[in-house]
């Protein structure tokens, strides 16, 4: 680096400090936020470094953030993607393709997928043209269960696609050999569980593909972003073609006749020689990040360890804190599991004798940000009213959790004594309605 670029970097870095300086918590004035990005001065100084090298579009540090998270997340391959929603589309247009054979996905296939949760585990499902079958969740892990996944197999069942419900993983081993059992492939939408063990295994590697999240409000942050995980080479050489305009070629950023055979290949109709970096195999999309986004990656990516172990810290003591509030039920892990929490939820019991919309009024008056446990049950949202889909079993769970359920934040950006002014405005709350 030049003199001129270290000195505008120590300044970044003095800013950042200075700021965080001027930050303190004042109950009832600063909002405690539901989930956000804990970001340092390493953050800031990585973001703008990229910046003033004018690293705009993906390049060295997105091919080094790939390889490094392939190694962190135990996992063969890693393709980085601007959205964890583009990378579950991603994913599941995947095995819709050719290379595949017989074996692809087709219009009119069911997916097996959960109410409960968040739109786009559900879209691509719906944008390949095939068919979500919706089974229901348990309440306190928030999870969907082996046996209901058993139960809604069809002759027409080919795919699984289910996200592990706020950091709690859902018995994924299980779910993964009922996939191998029944010919299905499975699609682990990891996006809020990076971190997560099931049998002391991490969450994100059972799958034939998972997914991740990089948006603000996840394990880790690159302000926008995604990626898609897998094992199988010519999965994910099938993923980085459908990722990349669905080109052909396979060259890095920058690079030029990577194969040696540029123009030396018969490609269908096209002239014979015709240039390889404009063969287009699939229909794709440009669904790629950038290295302004993957040097902030590359950054946080350093405290993965740490945040994980703040977000158990903080759901731990909102456990313990809220334990024995009357009219409240409490989550609690997946047996088997060691969850990296997203968040933490909490359900109203039907006896309770207030409501989830006084209880979140009341919070969010004290500037304790809530959320819902994202769209709820998604057949009653209007985006679905002319969805074609299945329903295996009741969804009574999932209805519950969309009249009564809500949870509050564990991210690190977090202190004590905001986790604190929580557990003591929840505990207000109810013995003010006892």
């Amino acid at each position: 680096m030049s003199d001129g670029q270290d000195l505008i970097l120590e300044l970044v870095r003095k800013l950042h400090r200075d700021r965080e300086q001027e930050r303190r918590f004042v109950p009832g004035e600063t909002l405690v936020m539901p989930s956000g990005a804990a970001l340092d001065e390493d953050d800031r100084a990585a973001l703008v470094e990229a910046a003033l090298n004018l690293r705009i579009a993906a390049g060295v540090s997105a091919t080094t953030f790939e390889r490094r998270l392939s190694k962190t997340l135990h996992r063969r391959k890693v393709h980085l993607t601007n959205s964890g929603s583009s990378a579950n589309l991603l994913a599941l247009t995947a095995l819709t393709q050719a290379e595949l054979g017989d074996a692809r996905l087709k219009p009119g296939d069911e997916v097996i997928t959960v109410a409960a949760g968040f739109p786009t585990t559900v879209n691509p499902i719906v944008q390949n043209q095939m068919i979500p079958v919706f089974v229901d969740i348990e309440l306190g892990t928030y999870n969907t269960t082996a046996e209901r996944v058993a139960e809604a197999i069809s002759p027409r069942t080919r795919a699984i696609m289910i996200a592990h419900a706020l950091g709690n993983p859902f018995p994924v081993a299980e779910v993964a050999e009922l996939a191998k059992a029944n010919g299905l492939f499975f699609v682990e939408d990891n996006c809020d569980a990076v971190g997560s063990t099931y049998q002391d295994q991490l969450t994100g590697t059972f799958g034939d593909f998972s997914t991740v999240s990089f948006y603000p409000a996840h394990h880790l942050t690159m302000g926008e972003g995604g990626c898609v995980t897998t094992d199988s080479v010519k999965l994910a050489r099938v993923v980085e073609s459908l990722r990349d305009w669905g080109r052909d070629c396979w060259c890095e950023p920058g690079q030029c006749d990577t194969c040696g055979k540029r123009y030396t290949q018969q490609f269908a109709a096209l002239p014979a020689g015709y240039d390889h970096k404009y063969v287009f195999s699939h229909v794709g999309y440009n669904l790629k990040s950038t290295d302004l986004h993957a040097s902030l990656g590359l950054s946080q990516l350093q405290r993965l360890p740490e945040f994980g172990e703040s977000r158990r810290r903080n759901w731990r003591r909102l456990r313990e804190g809220l334990d024995g509030v009357p009219g409240l039920i409490l989550p609690s892990a997946t047996p088997g599991s060691d969850p990296s929490w997203f968040g933490f939820i909490i359900t109203v019991a039907a006896d309770a004798g207030f409501t989830r919309p006084e209880i979140v009024n009341f919070l969010e008056a004290r500037r304790i940000g809530t959320r819902m446990l994202f769209a709820g049950n998604l057949t009653r949202q209007p985006a679905y009213a002319n969805v074609g889909y299945r329903v295996s079993g009741s969804l009574d769970n999932s209805d519950v959790v969309t009249e009564r359920t809500f949870w509050v934040g564990v991210f690190p950006g977090l202190t004590d004594e905001m986790i604190d002014y929580v557990i003591a405005s929840i505990r207000q709350f109810a013995h003010d309605r006892s």
